[in-house]
């Protein structure tokens, strides 16, 4: 009996033991089935995350050149400092020594090594001395890198037009954003194993291969750029203007070859600057044009054939009617031709050209001139300005317009309004940059000039050219635009600003404009400048146009553009009188220069050294140049034989 119950009770003990592991089996049975085949995919993920990592590399930036192949933007390779932070232990003591020694944030720093990632950036794009200083602690966990930083020799010269790269290179203003695609290269990105302690074990995947880069070659040329933004920030400081704006371009075809803006910044040290500093009033900002618009209104007229050079108009000695509104003018003016009335600038004379014109016309031309429209400049941020219907607008604001207020233009659209004046009555599209390259240096992709449209014949241009010369002559508002041995032709504009409290028109703040081109007989330069809030007279003709003259003055000498044939001098002036008089000697010099012995050597003394440049270049002389000032010596002498080996060696001294 014993027995019997004895062995009832170890089948018993069996079977539950039996059921306690059918159990426990079917537990397992079902995580397993959780783990491998309900949350397989995600589980196999973090773990590839645990011990693999994404790694992108990136190919350094291409750079930009000038016209003339001056660098404007490189990039050179430069340290930086990273770590492991599942390699540190001591992240408190490893967070304090490296904020320390770096300068940075240690709140920063130890937020980072407290991340259980396998790499984070600690500090990038340091300096050599920053690195040494690291190096020498020793520090588990961290580690060295290489990247690419943007380096922009020239600073502030063409920032504007250019932008900037950021840490990651890529492009965050101007070109640099606007042809990221083309500079930044390509990016790979293949796998990076790792260790159970973190370490770098194998690269797999494919990609290794980089595209280069390709490089840019602009329109712009830096020196010209140099000089109009170094005569810019002079004339801002001593205006006490707000802001400033010049841009030079060469109307028959739309180069951009300066575009200086000021306040101004360092592209290299960009983080230092607001971020309004780096936007690019060039094609962001808008304003009133003032009168500068009445050189577009004058052409309309001439072209439609309402009026004539010699058109006589009563300015109404100063002082006109218009509904409730009385308009004036700077002076109490009679009776001015349309000649005048631009040289003077009258309100009154342009009101009424402009109702002779008729208001929608003057409407439609200003549309041609490319008014309220972007100009397609390659620039990010460009702004249409604003040109209302003329149906919405009321009596006094469609008179208001034919002198330039009620509009607002950006001041590409009006360098280009007046490029298409100066190119026989072309609107050209405005570009910077001219080809894109590959690192052989083999055309990618090239830019030509493209006409817009046709605005005004040759003839009207030519006619509204000779009346905007008036304005940089005796009596005109903008004789300190005028560049001595050269036609200038242009138009001021001092615009009032709108008040936003008072929604009128400020007694106070102005924009300083001038606008124009030279040589006025055959325009190689357009030039704008435009001067926000001027402080004292904030006329364009006393603050804008003296940059004109000044920018205008060395761009034509260093193009080595021939002086006019005929430009206007006061003769009733001693100084004007002996400059026209060395000016007729020397183009006197020169023609005889033409006419001497084929095959002799011409005598070049007396002439400056431009000229003699470009004799020899004539010539094909090569030429050793000695001193400066007027050419008292030369060899070989004149009349010697000529041939191509011919060296001419010149010395120069200054007039007595």
């Amino acid at each position: 009996m014993k027995v019997i119950k004895r062995k009832k009770w170890v089948r018993i003990r069996i079977y539950i033991t039996a059921f306690c592991f059918l159990i426990l089996f079917c537990i397992i049975f079902l995580r397993a089935y959780q783990l491998q085949i309900r949350n397989g995919d995600k589980l196999s993920d973090l773990a590839r995350r645990d011990y693999t990592k994404k790694v992108s590399f990136t190919s350094q930036r291409g750079s930009i050149f000038d016209r003339n192949g001056k660098a404007l933007a490189i990039s050179i390779e430069v340290p930086s400092i990273s770590s492991c932070p599942r390699q540190i232990t001591q992240k408190k003591r490893t967070a304090t020594i490296l904020s320390e020694v770096l300068r940075i944030s240690k709140k920063d720093v130890l937020e980072k090594l407290e991340r259980n990632r396998s790499f984070e950036w600690i500090k990038r794009k340091v300096t050599p001395e920053e690195i040494n200083r690291v190096k020498k602690l020793n520090l588990p966990g961290v580690y060295f890198e290489k990247e690419g930083r943007r380096y922009y020799p020239y600073r502030e010269t063409c920032a504007h037009a250019l932008g900037f790269a950021g840490e990651d290179n890529k492009g965050l203003e101007g070109i640099e954003l606007r042809y990221n695609s083309y500079l930044e290269g390509k990016v790979t990105r293949f796998k990076n194993t790792l260790d159970a302690l973190g370490r770098h074990v194998d690269y797999s995947g494919s990609g290794l291969k980089k595209k280069d880069p390709y490089n840019l070659i602009l329109t712009l040329d830096k020196d010209i750029s140099y000089k109009a933004q170094l005569a810019l920030r002079n004339a801002v400081k001593k205006s006490g203007s707000k802001s400033g704006i010049c841009i030079v371009t060469r109307p028959q075809t739309g180069e951009i070859l300066a575009m200086a803006v000021f306040p101004e910044y360092n592209p290299n040290t960009s983080k230092s600057f607001k971020p309004g500093k780096w936007r690019n009033r060039a094609v962001t900002d808008c304003f009133e044009p003032g009168s500068a618009l009445k050189s577009f209104l004058v052409a309309a007229a001439l072209e439609e054939g309402v009026v004539e050079r010699e058109t006589v108009f009563n300015c109404e000695n100063g002082s006109y009617i218009i509904g409730r509104h009385i308009i004036h003018d700077s002076r109490p003016y009679g009776m001015l031709s349309v000649g005048e009335v631009i040289k003077f600038s009258s309100n009154i004379g342009a009101i009424k050209i402009g109702q002779r014109l008729g208001a929608e016309v003057y409407h439609d031309y200003l549309k041609k001139f490319g008014f309220g429209e972007s100009t397609g400049i390659d620039l990010p941020g460009e702004r249409k300005g604003s040109l209302r219907p003329i149906k919405t607008r009321s009596y006094i604001g469609i008179n208001n317009l034919y002198f330039g207020q009620g509009i607002s233009v950006s001041p590409i659209q009006l360098i280009m309004a007046f490029g298409a004046i100066a190119n026989g009555g072309k609107l050209m599209r405005p570009y910077l940059v001219r080809s894109i390259v590959d690192q052989n240096g083999s055309t990618i992709r090239e830019f030509y000039p493209l006409i817009r449209g046709n605005v005004i014949s040759a003839e009207t241009a030519k006619e509204a050219r000779s009346i905007l010369e008036g304005v940089v002559q005796k009596g005109g508002t903008a004789v300190r635009a005028a560049i001595k041995g050269y036609s200038a032709a242009g138009k001021t504009g001092t615009a009032q600003k709108v008040d936003p409290v008072k929604k009128s028109y400020s007694d106070e703040k102005f924009v300083a404009i001038f606008g124009g081109f030279v040589p006025a007989d055959s325009p190689e330069l357009a030039i704008l400048v435009a001067l926000d809030e001027p402080k004292g007279q904030p006329y364009g003709g006393l603050v804008a146009a003296p940059v004109f003259s000044e920018v205008g003055s060395w761009a034509l000498n260093y193009l080595n553009v021939n002086p006019s044939q005929n430009y206007n001098v006061d003769l009733e002036d001693e100084e004007s009188k002996r400059e026209y008089i060395a000016y007729k000697l020397k183009e006197i010099k020169l023609g005889m220069l033409r006419h001497e012995s084929p095959g002799l050597m011409p005598d070049l003394k007396g002439l400056a050294i431009r000229e003699v440049l470009r004799e020899a270049a004539r010539l094909g002389l090569k030429v050793v140049v000695e001193g400066s000032g007027l050419a008292v010596q030369q060899s070989p002498e004149p009349g010697s034989p000529l041939d191509s080996e011919t060296l001419l060696n010149v010395t120069f001294k200054p007039p007595c």
